[in-house]
């Protein structure tokens, strides 16, 4: 026991990482194929509905991080994970025995919370175990395994619906956050030392709000990052439907949103390269200007020869590679000014984001009726909006 209780070394530990970072990839994506059914099955009122499984998971996510950094600076990583992965557990359970949407939503959001924990706490470990470039470098080959898990996601939802009803794929959420939760007690150790912890104070709370909202290039990207994220939330929700209801690709929906979830992580993984050679803050502007050329592209291409599956699939892509080179660069630029308050920072922005992002996405969302134009007017408006407030940040340097 005391050889399994030893600290993980470096390849298990990236290992490790990844898979906890996983548990919020999965939550999400795994679940897609059986949208349609479960709304169908627990009464919902009309197809729209069943979007709401994926708002509440983020609503949960974007709670939880500002109640989670603070607290994992405060108590230690260790005590923040197991509670979050007790809160997933439950709300996983919830989920199977669901038999109204209500219920449903209700295990969703504490699955939310649940998936805060880790999603918040790993950048903190491996800023707690490593530094410099050593870190960096961590990060990435964490990142480099974790972008994969969108691309099988689907297909492990896809599969369990082939041999089974949709609650298996909340019950395989369970058996597989048992099973991270087991392999972090046995080979994590906690990373945060007692003398570094910070006692957890609303003040201090306040005080970090309080930065984050008058730091001009810190709230600027914070808003642009909303925008992106509220538009991405809005093809998230409606993506079942499209695939399924208005292309009918059948059993090929994991295989098509795994190929279109490739170019978020090739994205990720060109960054490095794109970074070096334009920087963050040019970087950001190219790929909003990108994004909403784009989706501007698609509006005036569907209005001439309609929208075939090719057309819808080829932009979604490319959406998807700009979403994919925003989302890190827009969150770094944010929060270079925060100094010693990163972490605290990091969640608030977080926090903010995604709350602005899911209303403007459910609202996306919830105007799908069969045509593509609510979504990739969503990508347009919001996009040009985050082009905007870009735009006019650099330019009061």
């Amino acid at each position: 026991m005391n050889g399994l209780r030893s600290p993980a070394g470096p390849r298990e530990f990236i290992l490790l990482m990844s898979i906890l970072m996983s548990v919020v990839a999965i939550s999400i994506d795994a679940m897609l194929p059986a949208l349609g059914i479960i709304g169908i099955d627990l009464g919902a009122t009309h197809a729209n509905q069943a979007q709401y499984i994926i708002s509440f998971i983020f609503a949960g996510m974007a709670i939880g991080q500002l109640i989670n950094g603070p607290l994992s600076d405060a108590l230690g990583r260790k005590k923040i994970l197991y509670s979050c992965l007790c809160l997933y557990i439950l709300g996983s359970m919830i989920c199977v025995l669901a038999t109204d949407i209500t219920t449903m939503l209700v295990g969703r959001f504490i699955q939310g919370l649940g998936v805060s924990g880790p999603y918040i706490s790993i950048m903190s470990i491996i800023r707690d175990r490593y530094s410099g470039r050593e870190m960096a470098k961590i990060m990435s080959l964490v990142m480099t395994i974790f972008i994969m898990v969108p691309v099988i996601a689907p297909a492990i939802g896809q599969g369990i619906l082939a041999v089974a009803n949709w609650r298996y794929i909340f019950g395989f959420y369970l058996l597989y956050s048992t099973i991270v939760g087991i392999w972090m007690y046995l080979r994590l150790e906690e990373t945060l030392k007692p003398n570094d912890r910070v006692p957890f104070r609303i003040q201090t709370l306040s005080s970090g709000i309080k930065a984050v909202f008058t730091n001009k290039t810190t709230l600027c990207y914070t808003l642009a990052l909303s925008c992106i994220f509220g538009a991405l939330i809005g093809n998230l929700n409606s993506i079942q439907q499209v695939f399924h209801s208005k292309y009918q690709v059948g059993d090929m929906f994991a295989v098509y949103f795994g190929l279109q979830a490739l170019a978020f992580g090739f994205a990720s993984f060109m960054n490095a390269k794109l970074v070096e050679k334009l920087g963050m803050r040019n970087l950001c502007l190219f790929a909003t200007g990108f994004l909403v050329v784009i989706a501007f592209v698609f509006i005036i291409c569907s209005m001439l020869i309609g929208a075939p599956f090719w057309l819808y699939f080829s932009f979604g892509a490319l959406l998807f590679f700009s979403v994919g080179i925003l989302f890190g660069n827009l969150n770094s630029v944010a929060l270079e000014p925060m100094g010693q308050i990163a972490g605290l920072a990091s969640a608030i922005i977080g926090a903010t984001s995604s709350l602005i992002g899911i209303t403007l996405g459910t609202i996306i969302g919830q105007q799908y009726s069969g045509s593509l134009t609510p979504i990739m007017l969503g990508f347009l408006i919001l996009g040009s909006a985050a082009f905007i407030i870009i735009k006019i940040e650099q330019n009061s340097h």
